[in-house]
């Protein structure tokens, strides 16, 4: 029998898939227990509410990315190296069955999300955005990137991009659609 870990990460594995497909206020703790062939009760334990399930999700999610972006800062110093790694991560998300990032989803779920989830949200587009600010201004200072604007605003720009290219690689079920604009998107900035 899995311990109380295991069912915790097995819960937010499934609601993070389920998420992923159907966004937040189409899932319930029904969906994840048949899922998982647990009780309700089981899900009640870990998350006594669905904000509390969604907010976990979120922040879990987050803390992966944070994880990720470190990673990608440790391997290489290189901007357009960090661009394309930084794709490579969201290419990876567009190819596991057609999902799309789950902050994307909740995105689309922002005003009927709890505001805690909200913050969490937030938190993570701001992960993004701060990260890539630091990769656009050390880019442009070392003559590796080249855009218009400030920092931000390309940092704004470039996740705008591979967001919004998740989301019509999803409707046109075609992650051609996805692997084009990010390229465009890396390709665009490229000083070279």
């Amino acid at each position: 029998m899995p311990g109380q870990g295991d069912t915790l990460q097995q819960i937010l594995d499934v609601a993070q898939e389920l998420v992923q497909e159907r966004g937040f206020n189409a899932v319930s703790y029904a969906d994840i227990s048949r899922r998982l062939g647990i009780r309700n009760a089981s899900i009640h334990y870990h998350f006594p509410g669905k904000a509390d399930l969604g907010v976990a999700l979120v922040r879990r999610y987050r803390q992966r990315l944070e994880r990720d972006l470190e990673a990608i800062s440790q391997a290489t110093d290189s901007a357009p190296e960090r661009l394309d790694r930084y794709l490579t991560a969201y290419r990876t998300v567009v190819h596991e069955d057609g999902r799309i990032c789950l902050c994307t989803v909740l995105a689309g779920d922002y005003n009927t999300l709890p505001e805690a989830m909200r913050q969490e949200v937030r938190a993570f587009f701001d992960l993004n955005e701060g990260w890539l600010t630091e990769v656009f201004a050390r880019g442009r200072s070392q003559g590796e990137l080249t855009f218009a604007g400030t920092p931000r605003e390309a940092a704004s720009a470039f996740l705008a991009a591979l967001e919004g290219a998740m989301l019509l690689a999803r409707s046109y079920q075609d992650v051609r659609r996805f692997e084009a604009i990010g390229r465009r998107a890396v390709e665009g900035v490229r000083a070279d």
